[in-house]
């Protein structure tokens, strides 16, 4: 079986070295021209490490990662703090694996290398997709410089603007959240020693929210933030903006929070878009995964994971199924549909969590705080996440996802 994989991201570089794994042959088609990821930090929780490190990944990637040895919340004016819950060997104990925070350019490098290392030649730079034709013989991908590819089934990994998502479905229609994000990695030289506590920190406040955690074995801070806002809705990582404007935007905040911006090179902003999710992923021969079917605020921490479970569960499907892509297509959306909606609509519920207007008086703040982050919710809200075995969950046609009867 020859198997095609448009976009060359997080998820697709996941399901290539699992399909490579697997004894499939495989080619991925990236549009850029060299293979790297904009620079940002993200998160991955144990159900994320536990394919890494079956994809034999593990040197390679704790050789670039930093653990946190927890969570916390902060507010955003005062710095009060509450712990959300503890990582580090706590992880490894509970899920067996740990949480790591990593810098998106390293872990996308690892994944190509362990492509590289079974197919040296399989990623194939400069392929725009810009079309897909299918029939009883196979799939036909044309590309923007005129050229083509023939293969018995594509997989669409092409992210949030998916071509392939478009020409099996149609357009979407994405709703702006009245939520923009700003992003930025800062070397730690650049801040005092009392921020570089090994802890990743969400500051949460009124229309707003902020994250930083370490990246590159504790080199790097990772800022992430968002804020209500109408009048920006460009759904771009590459668009840059200045300090002052994010300032701005987090006006009254903790000097903290300042203290980060300020260091920051050049803050990048995008609009966050709502998209609701699909329950169907594939049409014949073609099949989707990531963003390109289930883009998520990025409220859970969980949207490379997802691709990386996807990748993951798609290669198993095709593997225990003998090549049969009927088969394999209808297993791998029945184990994954459930669960990637109800993350994305975990997320959203997070936006309402993180932004409450009680969190502007600090003595509300503390109420509200204590009641919306007691141990029992956060385990509600965490632990399905975190325990989930992307190794062992079933994969046949008719079998339905642990989400399912959540």
């Amino acid at each position: 079986m020859k198997i095609s994989l448009v976009g060359g991201g997080i998820g697709g570089l996941t399901a290539a070295l699992s399909l490579l794994r697997q004894g499939f042959d495989v080619d991925i088609y990236e549009q850029a021209v060299e293979l790297k990821e904009v620079g940002a930090g993200i998160q991955v929780s144990a159900n994320g490490t536990r394919i890494l490190f079956a994809l034999g990944l593990e040197e390679d990637i704790m050789s670039v990662a930093a653990q946190a040895d927890g969570k916390e919340i902060r507010l955003w004016n005062t710095g009060q703090t509450w712990k959300l819950f503890d990582l580090g060997p706590l992880s490894i104990e509970r899920y067996g694996f740990p949480y790591i925070t990593i810098h998106r350019n390293d872990l996308h490098q690892v994944l190509a290398a362990g492509v590289r290392r079974i197919k040296p030649d399989a990623i194939k730079l400069s392929k725009k997709c810009v079309g897909v034709k299918q029939d009883e013989k196979g799939v036909t991908i044309t590309f923007a410089d005129g050229t083509s590819a023939t293969s018995d089934i594509v997989v669409g990994a092409d992210g949030v603007h998916s071509k392939i998502r478009e020409t099996l479905f149609g357009r979407d229609d994405p709703k702006f959240s009245g939520i923009v994000a700003w992003r930025g990695v800062i070397p730690v030289e650049r801040l005092p020693k009392r921020m570089l506590r090994p802890v990743a920190t969400n500051w949460i406040g009124p229309g707003g929210h902020v994250i930083q955690y370490l990246l590159r074995r504790g080199e790097l801070m990772n800022y992430v933030s968002v804020v209500e806002r109408s009048n920006w809705q460009v759904e771009s990582w590459s668009v840059a903006g200045t300090t002052e404007e994010c300032l701005a935007d987090y006006e009254g905040w903790h000097e903290d929070v300042h203290t980060l911006i300020k260091a920051i090179d050049v803050p990048y902003k995008w609009a966050l878009m709502l998209r609701p999710p699909m329950d169907k992923w594939t049409k014949g021969r073609v099949t989707l995964l990531g963003d390109a079917c289930h883009p998520t605020l990025p409220f859970l921490a969980q949207g490379a994971v997802m691709a990386i479970e996807d990748g993951f569960i798609l290669a198993r499907a095709l593997a225990e199924n003998n090549g049969d892509y009927e088969t394999a297509f209808a297993g791998y959306e029945a184990a994954r549909v459930e669960r990637t909606g109800k993350i994305v609509r975990g997320a959203e519920s997070n936006l309402g969590r993180f932004h409450n207007p009680a969190l502007k008086d600090p003595k509300l703040a503390e109420d509200y705080v204590n009641a919306e982050w007691q141990e029992d919710k956060i385990k509600q809200r965490y632990e399905w996440l975190f325990t989930y075995d992307a190794t062992k969950v079933p994969v046949a046609t008719g079998q339905r996802s642990p989400e399912a009867v959540a």
